[in-house]
C-alpha cells in the first residue's frame, strides 16, 4: 500500500492535492487543472443560451436521422444522477431512445428500483444485457492481481461495448451519454488510463486471468476510432454539456418528478465501485476521489472551496458499512477476506506497464492533425 505523506500541497482554488503526481501549481498556488479547465475545458461548455441553440440543432440533426425507424437514439441508464436526469430530459425533448442497461453484477437494490421507476414514468423500452458474471468475475481478478489503480474498466468497457453494439444492431446513429463536464471537467490523467483500450484491458486478463472470455464484446480500436465514427457514422452526444447542469439541482427534479431515492455515496448504484472508490483506491494508492468530484463542482460554480473541504473532511466508510460491503464483495467475487487484503497490499503497477493502445492513438492524432493542416477543415476522429 502506498504510505501516507504529511507533505501534501493543496490548491488554493479548488481540492485537489499532490496526490496527483503530475499536478503543477502557479504562483497563486492555482493547480494545472483549474487551468485548463478555464482556458480549454470551458470552451466546450455550453450553460448558456448559446447551449441552447446548438443542442436545438443536434437535437433536430437526431430526429432526422431516425426518422422512419422505431428510434432515434440509444440511452445507456446507469441508475446515476446523470443518466438518470438525462433521461427525463429526453423525455422531454420528444426523442424515442432505445433505453439499455448493462447489469455486470453489481446493482444496488436502490439502483434497480430508481431505473424501474423511471421507465415507468418515461414509457421507455428497456433492453436488459445481463453481463456473463463467470466472465466478468474472472476480469475483476485479473484486474486485482494486476494492482492498476482503474478496476472499473471491465464494467466500464463492457458498458460502452455494449451501447454500440445495441446501436449497430438497430442501425441506431446517436449514442447519448451523461457524462459532462459540470461534474466531470477536472480529472488526472495520472490515475487511470483508457476504460475503452481492448488492447490493455486482454493484456491484464491474458497475465492474470484464468480462464477465457465466452462472452464479454470488446471494441476494438479500428471499431472505436474509424469504423463506428467514419463508416456506420456514429456519434457520441453528451447534451448535458449543452445546458447549465447543477447535479443538486438535478437530483431534486428527480426526486420530485420520479420518486428517485439519493445514494448515500457516489456511484452507489454500483456495490463494486463503491467499495473500489472508498477503499481500494485511497488504501493502495493514496487517490480520493472525492477530489476530482468536488473539484469539478467548483470550477463550474456548483460549490465553494468550504463546503468541499467540509465534504472532504467526512469519513469515506463507515466501520459498520464498510465491514457489511467488503464481506458481499469478497463474497461475490469467492475469494477471502485475506485473499482480498493480500491483494490490496502487493506491488502497485500502472496500466501502462502492460500493452496499450497508445502508439496507435498518438499515430492517429498525427494524421487528424495532417488531414486537418492539408484541408483547412477540422477532422473528429471521435465516435
Amino acid at each position: 500500500m502506498q504510505t501516507p505523506t504529511t507533505n501534501v500541497t493543496v490548491c488554493s482554488r479548488c481540492v485537489m492535492d499532490t496526490s496527483d503526481p503530475e499536478i503543477t501549481f502557479d504562483a497563486n498556488g492555482v493547480c494545472n487543472h483549474c487551468i485548463e479547465f478555464d482556458t480549454i475545458t470551458r470552451q466546450n461548455w455550453f450553460p448558456n443560451e448559446e447551449g441552447a441553440e446548438r443542442w436545438a440543432s443536434i437535437l433536430e440533426q437526431i430526429k432526422a436521422a431516425g426518422r422512419g425507424q422505431e428510434y432515434d437514439c440509444i440511452l445507456g441508464l446507469s441508475g446515476g444522477v446523470d443518466s438518470s436526469y438525462l433521461a427525463i430530459k429526453v423525455h422531454e425533448w420528444g426523442l424515442r431512445p432505445l433505453v439499455v442497461h448493462v447489469d455486470a453484477g453489481w446493482n444496488s437494490e436502490l439502483a434497480v428500483a430508481n431505473i424501474e421507476a423511471l421507465v415507468k414514468h418515461c414509457n421507455y423500452d428497456l433492453h436488459t444485457h445481463v453481463v456473463d458474471w463467470e466472465d466478468m468475475r474472472d476480469l475483476h481478478l485479473a484486474y486485482l492481481r494486476a494492482g492498476i489503480s482503474n478496476q472499473d474498466v471491465p464494467q466500464d468497457h463492457i458498458f460502452f461495448a455494449s451501447l454500440y453494439h445495441f446501436a449497430t444492431k438497430n442501425r441506431i446513429r446517436y449514442i447519448l451519454s451523461g457524462g459532462n463536464l459540470a461534474t466531470e471537467g477536472i480529472f488526472p490523467k495520472t490515475w487511470h488510463g483508457s476504460a475503452m483500450d481492448a488492447i490493455n484491458l486482454k493484456a491484464i486478463h491474458r497475465k492474470y486471468g484464468e480462464r477465457k472470455l465466452r462472452n464479454y464484446k470488446t471494441i476494438s480500436f479500428f471499431q472505436y476510432y474509424i469504423w463506428y465514427p467514419f463508416v456506420k457514422k456514429m456519434r457520441t452526444v453528451r447534451p448535458l454539456n449543452y445546458m447549465p447542469y447543477d447535479k443538486a439541482k438535478a437530483l431534486d427534479e428527480l426526486e420530485k418528478t420520479v420518486g428517485y431515492k439519493p445514494y448515500a455515496r457516489k456511484h452507489g448504484e454500483s456495490q463494486f465501485t463503491k467499495v473500489f472508490q472508498n477503499y481500494y483506491l485511497p488504501e493502495k494508492f493514496g487517490y480520493d476521489k472525492r477530489r476530482p468530484h468536488l473539484s469539478s463542482l467548483i470550477v463550474s460554480g456548483q460549490m465553494t472551496r468550504d463546503e468541499a473541504m467540509i465534504k472532504l473532511a467526512e469519513p469515506l466508510y463507515g466501520a459498520d458499512e464498510f465491514e457489511v460491503d467488503i464481506a458481499y464483495f469478497c463474497k461475490k467475487l469467492r475469494i477471502t477476506r485475506n485473499e482480498f487484503d493480500e491483494l490490496l497490499n502487493a506491488p502497485a503497477h500502472r496500466h501502462d506497464d502492460f500493452p496499450t493502445w497508445d502508439r496507435r492513438y498518438k499515430l492517429l492524432k498525427r494524421i487528424q492533425n495532417f488531414l486537418e493542416r492539408v484541408s483547412g477543415k477540422k477532422v473528429n476522429i471521435y465516435s
